[in-house]
């Protein structure tokens, strides 16, 4: 199979090279899947003829990969064997969009802050600072009047804890999400004991910046046990036969969803961000966690009576990594150039109502995903920036 990325990568403009990523994961798609082009089937009409009547209930599960992947790793030949749960289960299901840029900054906090309100957040990625716009939460909580536990995020330690209420005038904590951060409530649980046998649960930073701000967790342990009723003993049990932070955080979004189940579920993983320690063993090991993690939260939703059949899920990477060809890049061990290969990602959407196995070629923002989840859950993100996802909203 041959693509015409890997010959005239060189050559292109930043525009056409992003044109030819999304080209590749089509080309791709089709021989892989059978995936079909959108405006094939359908034309190009922006009417929403994609789905059909909207299930009552509506509920949303989100998740982000913290540092991205490479097409290399995924969505080519020589990387399909790291994704078979994407490509054999979720993809044929799932309309895919293969040309989703991300214009802002190429940072997790920051970028993933960016998906969550509709807007190019600005502030520093390593700052203790909520984001300055509304987000998704907020919104849905405020214009909907729904109860604090509707809306959770389960996410990364460094610095994703004012993630879920922004610091927008007549928003904020009143509206925000539920924060719960695995990482820090397992060293609280674990602060007493000498064991270095747990250490890999709890790399909070792969980038190991200069400065990072002190992080304290929205929960205490009691109260984290209270509200998703597992014992802080049986957590740590728990936790300890893991292999990964993302299966904790995995772990503890699974009790929220059937304690709760809440209507917007927010999801980061962060594991393939082990790349920045320059291990591509350990970044392959990664993505194939992930697949199988994204996989196992899709099962869940099947399973799960107050989700099956009325819950779209999302599964983006927040950016991607630099190119082998940029010569201030790592390939794919950073993402710091902010070359097209690393902004141009992509993203699938699946459950009742999203057309199967199609491909939608037409670029689109990392921005939009804020919109469209307000046309699937009935908000506007009044200050946002992006436009709802037509083939889904």
């Amino acid at each position: 199979m041959r693509f015409p990325l890997a010959l005239n990568a060189n050559r292109l403009t930043p525009r056409e090279l992003s044109e030819a990523v999304s080209c590749n994961r089509r080309e791709f798609l089709r021989r892989v899947t059978g995936a079909t082009a959108a405006g094939a089937v359908l034309g190009f009409s922006p009417v929403k003829a994609f789905g059909s009547a909207r299930p009552p209930k509506r509920k949303t599960v989100v998740v982000t990969f913290g540092g991205g992947c490479r097409d290399e790793e995924t969505f080519m030949p020589e990387g399909r064997q790291n994704i078979p749960h994407l490509l054999n289960e979720l993809i044929p299901q799932s309309t895919f969009f293969t040309r989703v840029v991300n214009r802002g900054i190429l940072g997790h906090y920051v970028a993933t802050a960016s998906l969550a309100t509709g807007v190019y957040e600005t502030f520093d990625n390593f700052a203790a600072v909520p984001p300055d716009h509304p987000t998704v939460f907020e919104y849905y909580r405020k214009g909907l009047n729904r109860p604090f536990y509707d809306a959770w995020v389960v996410a990364p330690a460094n610095g994703f804890n004012l993630i879920g209420g922004s610091a927008a005038r007549s928003f904020g904590p009143n509206y925000a999400a539920n924060v719960i951060l695995p990482k820090l409530l397992l060293k609280q649980a674990l602060s007493s004991t000498k064991d270095a046998g747990y250490e890999h649960l709890l790399v909070d930073n792969y980038e190991t910046p200069l400065f990072a701000p002190k992080v304290d967790n929205r929960f205490d342990l009691q109260q984290f046990s209270e509200l998703l009723k597992v014992s802080i003993a049986d957590f740590v049990a728990h936790a300890l036969t893991l292999s990964s932070p993302d299966e904790l955080s995995v772990y503890v979004a699974r009790q929220l969803m059937r304690q709760y189940a809440p209507s917007l579920l927010w999801i980061t993983l962060h594991d393939m961000d082990v790349a920045h320690s320059g291990s591509y063993s350990l970044y392959l090991e990664g993505i194939q966690r992930t697949d199988r993690l994204c996989s196992g939260i899709w099962r869940e939703i099947q399973n799960q009576p107050e989700y099956a059949g009325v819950t779209t899920l999302f599964i983006l990477p927040d950016f991607g990594r630099d190119s082998d060809r940029a010569a201030a890049g790592n390939g794919f061990q950073h993402h710091r150039t902010g070359d097209a290969l690393s902004r141009t990602t992509w993203l699938m959407a699946l459950g009742p109502g999203i057309r199967e196995n199609t491909v939608v070629d037409r670029p689109v923002q990392s921005v939009d995903l804020a919109p469209t989840l307000g046309a699937l859950l009935d908000f506007t993100p009044t200050m946002g920036s992006g436009e709802p996802l037509r083939e889904i909203s």
